[in-house]
């Protein structure tokens, strides 16, 4: 039987025999393998005694539903193919893409968009344990670095109307984890009169692996849009372990490793619950279910950039962003919120009361990461301070990026700086925290 990519086959060498599946080369000399491990693995075709092919690969039938291959945005009511059980609360989902909505290609050796959301539940149907997917809307399907404030504001609108549908007891929304905070950032701005769970979860492992940690996610996250937290969150694994998740505000988490199913960490704050088996345990205040009629506010302003300060930068970079228009920056900077001033080679001082004076909004967070900005403590800050920049006490750099391209888009708040730094600490959606947790 002639071997294929995507055939589960044995490949036989003259000391050691390797099983796994067969995949596509872009080589005629080489053969490439996956592991069950799931690592790929590549032979000389001349060191290859034999190749015996062990099952077949079947490409599957797409189930009925909902195809995300086009780039208009899908709506599904989900129909016989999922199960329903009218015992169990309603709930609703957004796919937007990442690794959570992937799976491997046995030809390819990578992933795929899943091409049903029946696919997703066939590899995860525990979801359905709590709860029934009654909506499933796909406004498309992006890996999360490929978005932009337009993605987030579709993702805003879709969100609204499946929040102030009565049916609906909470949302959950799949996403990308790479620059998920980003979103979770947005659609607490976005998002306004909160009535009920909008849970945004994610997997670091695509759903066909053994280790991935998109079960539990999907599962704790079902538990988390029927609860009581009305809240933008972000829901997935607490530890390395199937122990238990945590529920994270959306404007305080952070991305703080590359591949750990327990990437997603709270910053300067608590989550707001512990999830474990049937059980939410409220660790931090939250605002509760209610009876509002959710709002989108959604004007963003485009123009605005994050700039990660370091010793010896040239100050003079601020011309690019000023010369192309941006209408303001936030500048990562030093320990309690320093950039080089007069004793530096290249100060920043001249330059950050030039770029504000013909306009430019300048925010200041810390790269810190933990902690809260405090100008006074030093001369060099206090000197900072006194070119108007704004300091934005423990708000997160991203939270603050997206926060000021929110605040700035909307006309009546960004008429007067004083009006855009009223507004930049004003706290709209728990993006700062007066009593720091570390």
């Amino acid at each position: 039987m002639k071997p294929n990519p995507g055939d589960i086959v044995e490949i036989h060498l003259v000391k050691v025999t390797y099983k796994g599946v067969l995949l596509e080369s872009p080589e005629s000399g080489i053969v490439l393998l996956k592991l069950d491990s799931g690592y790929n693995i590549g032979f000389n075709k001349k060191d290859i005694l034999g190749i015996e092919v062990v099952e077949k690969y079947v490409e599957e039938e797409a189930l009925p539903g909902l195809s995300q291959r086009g780039t208009k945005p899908q709506t599904a009511e989900c129909g016989d193919k999922i199960k329903k059980d009218a015992s169990k609360p309603n709930i609703a989902m957004i796919i937007t893409g990442g690794t959570i909505a992937a799976r491997l290609n046995p030809r390819k050796g990578g992933v795929d968009w899943l091409d049903t959301p029946e696919s997703l539940f066939k590899f995860y149907p525990g979801i359905f344990d709590k709860v029934n997917v009654t909506k499933i809307e796909v406004p498309f399907m992006k890996a999360s670095e490929d978005m932009d404030y337009k993605d987030w504001q579709k993702i805003a609108k879709v969100a609204e109307k499946l929040l102030n549908d009565p049916n609906i007891k909470g949302i959950i929304i799949t996403h990308g984890t790479d620059f998920l905070h980003y979103t979770s950032a947005a659609l607490s701005f976005f998002l306004r009169d909160l009535n009920k769970p909008v849970v945004l979860t994610y997997s670091q492992r695509s759903i066909d692996r053994a280790s991935s940690d998109a079960n539990m996610n999907l599962q704790c996250s079902a538990l988390a849009a029927i609860s009581d937290i009305a809240e933008v969150m972000l829901v997935g694994h607490a530890n390395t372990d199937d122990d238990f998740c945590y529920a994270m505000p959306g404007t305080k988490v952070r991305k703080m490793h590359t591949s750990r199913r327990d990437a997603f960490k709270v910053v300067n704050a608590k989550p707001f619950a512990k999830i474990e088996g049937e059980k939410i345990i409220r660790l931090s205040d939250y605002k509760l279910r209610n009876k509002n009629k959710v709002k989108v506010d959604s004007k963003f302003e485009e123009e605005v950039a994050l700039i990660k300060v370091y010793p010896g930068q040239d100050p003079h970079l601020l011309d690019y962003y000023l010369r192309n228009k941006y209408k303001g920056v936030v500048l990562e900077m030093g320990g309690l919120g320093h950039v080089p001033t007069r004793r530096a080679r290249k100060s920043w001082i001249k330059k950050l009361k030039e770029v504000q004076d013909k306009g430019m909004i300048v925010c200041a967070v810390s790269q810190t990461i933990y902690g809260r900005l405090d100008p006074l403590v030093y001369s060099n800050g206090r000197e900072i301070l006194e070119t108007g920049v704004i300091y934005l006490e423990d708000m997160l750099a991203e939270t603050a990026l997206v926060k000021l391209g929110w605040v700035l888009g909307h006309k009546e708040w960004s008429s007067t700086k004083e009006k855009i730094k009223k507004k930049m600490l004003e706290n709209f959606a728990g993006e700062l925290n007066n009593r720091l947790e570390k």
